[in-house]
């Protein structure tokens, strides 16, 4: 298999032996510096944030509408508190409660991740597919390390058994690499090629070390020798915020009418942040009343 290489985020759609399994391959490696930097994240936290993004990436690359659209949310209980991570077919952002969370390296010399997390709580999927009712699932988390608990979501939730690596390699506060593999049997995967897999599982171990030594077209063509992969496609990837001022008016509206006007009756106009890209949006007094007015309006004329 000869792979064009290529720089910049991307993931690339791989199947085996004639579609018996697929693979995503991707490089998250400029997005999770660029969310590192939004949310000036430690290296511990910036580990964190680019494992769940990276994860949520490959649910998101996996839809197949316009407009729709995947949120991951881990609570684990750890010091880093509550993750988010929203993504669609090609961008994500993410955001945590503390990205300064300090921990003691692992006895093995890595960032304690797991620790960051906790692992006595969930991991929540929503996917906003155009229906009417999006579709959620959930689960325990079982280790906080991510890649363990995306693959134990997909399992058990999704009754889809796969194989997860997250990984991200920093050095002092710069992501040096960042990736991520899923791997899935399709139906009427033959035992032989899952048994291959499984026993080429440390070999993607460590991935962010791999992505740093060798280039992922490299990679994939070692990892799956003899398995007859083949790329269907690749997508460039990127950390992409949609928040606009028009969602912050939503936002406004949505809190109802008595929290709405007393913060009207206090003079001093509104300030919303995104917590995805820290933009600000102010709101004057008028503006508010007149956002109330629209929205007394809008009930109006739902009750005619």
């Amino acid at each position: 298999m000869n792979i064009e290489r290529r720089t910049g985020d991307e993931i690339l759609h791989l199947s085996l032996m004639n579609g018996q399994a697929r693979v995503l391959l991707c490089d998250t490696t400029l997005l999770t510096q660029r969310c590192s930097d939004l949310h000036n994240a430690n290296a511990l936290c910036t580990a964190a944030l680019g494992r769940l993004m990276t994860g949520t990436l490959m649910m998101g690359v996996m839809l197949k509408g316009a407009g729709e659209s995947v949120s991951v949310t881990l609570k684990g209980g750890g010091p880093i508190g509550t993750m988010v991570a929203v993504a669609d077919c090609d961008s994500v952002r993410a955001c945590c409660d503390n990205p300064r969370v300090e921990l003691p390296l692992r006895a093995d010399g890595k960032l304690d991740v797991g620790g960051a997390v906790g692992h006595a709580g969930r991991i929540s999927v929503v996917k906003d597919l155009g229906m009417r009712e999006p579709y959620i699932g959930q689960c325990e988390l079982v280790s906080g390390e991510i890649a363990m608990d995306f693959a134990n979501y997909f399992t058990v939730s999704e009754q889809q058994p796969s194989l997860v690596a997250l990984g991200v390699l920093t050095g002092g506060e710069h992501v040096l690499r960042a990736g991520g593999l899923l791997i899935q049997p399709m139906p009427g995967c033959e035992e032989a090629t899952i048994e291959q897999l499984e026993l080429r599982s440390p070999m993607f171990a460590d991935i962010s070390r791999e992505l740093a030594a060798a280039p992922k077209e490299e990679l994939a063509e070692d990892w799956f020798r003899g398995l007859d992969p083949v790329l269907l496609d690749r997508t460039p990837v990127s950390y992409r915020c949609t928040c606009s001022r028009e969602r912050m008016e939503r936002a406004l509206i949505s809190m109802g009418r008595a929290d709405l006007q007393e913060i009207i009756d206090d003079g001093k106009g509104a300030e919303l942040s995104c917590h995805f890209c820290g933009s600000t949006y102010f709101f004057t007094t008028d503006e508010l009343k007149a956002l109330m007015a629209r929205a007394e309006k809008k009930d109006g004329e739902s009750h005619v």
